[in-house]
Order: C-alpha cells, then structure tokens, then sequence
C-alpha cells in the first residue's frame, strides 16, 4: 500500500531535488473518473506509470522543478462502430515545470509551450495521471477492423416496396383537373 499514499500524495520539491522516481503500477478502481469512462470495466486491470522529477538551472540561473512523467494503459471502451467492446492502448509522456503559486502558474502557462503547475506540499500525482489518460483518449474509440460485421445503413423492412407503391397525391390532382375541362 505504500505505492497509493506516493501516488496520493507526493512532495514534487523533494523529489526533483532529490533527483528521484517513484513508480508502480496502480489498479485502475484507483481511478475513479476513467471507471466512469470504462463503465466500471476493468478495475482488476492496472496503470504502469513512471514519475521523475529534476531541478533544472535557466537563463537567469534561477532553479526550476520539473517533473516527467510516463504511463502506460489498456481501456476497456466500447467501439462507436461495432459497439463491441475493444481495448483502447493509451501511453503518455509529459513534462511539467512547477511554480510557487497557482497565480504564477496561470500566468506563466499562457506564456510558455510547456506546461505549468503549482508546487503543493500535497500534490495528488493520482489525480495528474488521470486527467493525462482522460485527454489522451480518442474522440471516438474503435477497432482498427471490427470482429463483427458492421451495418451502415439502417432500412425498415418493406420500405422499398412501400416507396413504390405510395400514389403522388399531385398526381391524383392533376387528373381531377383535367375531369373538370380544364
């Protein structure tokens, strides 16, 4: 259980001093907005994830944490197009400079391509991950070839034939107009 309480709570300063990693794997009920994702599915199944941290010296020679950060996962979706369930491979690879401030934070991350946190002495690497996993999804998740046949269009039966066999009510106008003389 000691991989939960680092995955909960983790001092993001100490870590990138110390130059160090913490990893593990972490079962995906952990987890509990991909759960919402994945329909409950696949809580026996787990995150393998790697964080790193570094302090880093800038132009300025001001120092600058920095954590890196990797995970790898299988979802279990549902494919948008068979509707059969497929295991979606999702795999991140960020870096993350942090700041004393959520305001600094704010300001810095419009300004800059990397990304920007606050420094907080209870930071949830848990709760990183997760929004990582939960951009990285597809849009539409699906297989590269469905197990099943796959329906495209959707025809009630005897709607052909019914087609046919309607009468164009201007049709039946036009001969009442010429019963009339016209």
């Amino acid at each position: 259980m000691k991989n939960e309480r680092v995955i909960d709570h983790i001092d993001v300063k100490s870590l990138a001093h110390l130059s160090g990693e913490v990893h593990g794997p972490t079962a995906l009920a952990k987890f509990e907005r991909l759960m919402q994702e994945t329909q409950g599915s696949g809580s026996d199944r787990f995150m393998q994830w790697t964080a790193r941290g570094d302090v880093q010296t800038d132009e300025s020679g001001t120092d600058q944490i920095w954590m890196y950060l990797k995970a790898e996962v299988t979802l279990p979706l549902v494919c948008q197009r068979c509707l059969a369930p497929v295991g979606v491979n999702v795999a991140i690879d960020r870096s993350f400079r942090f700041v004393e401030t959520e305001a600094q934070a704010e300001k810095e991350d419009e300004a800059c391509e990397e990304d920007v946190l606050a420094l907080g002495a209870d930071f949830s690497l848990a709760d990183l991950l997760e929004d990582e996993v939960l951009m990285a999804l597809p849009v539409v998740p699906r297989h590269d070839h469905c197990p099943v046949s796959v329906t495209l269009e959707v025809v009630d039966p005897g709607f052909e034939e019914a087609l046919v066999e309607k009468v164009n009510p201007f049709a039946v106008l036009s001969t009442m107009r010429k019963g009339n003389g016209s």
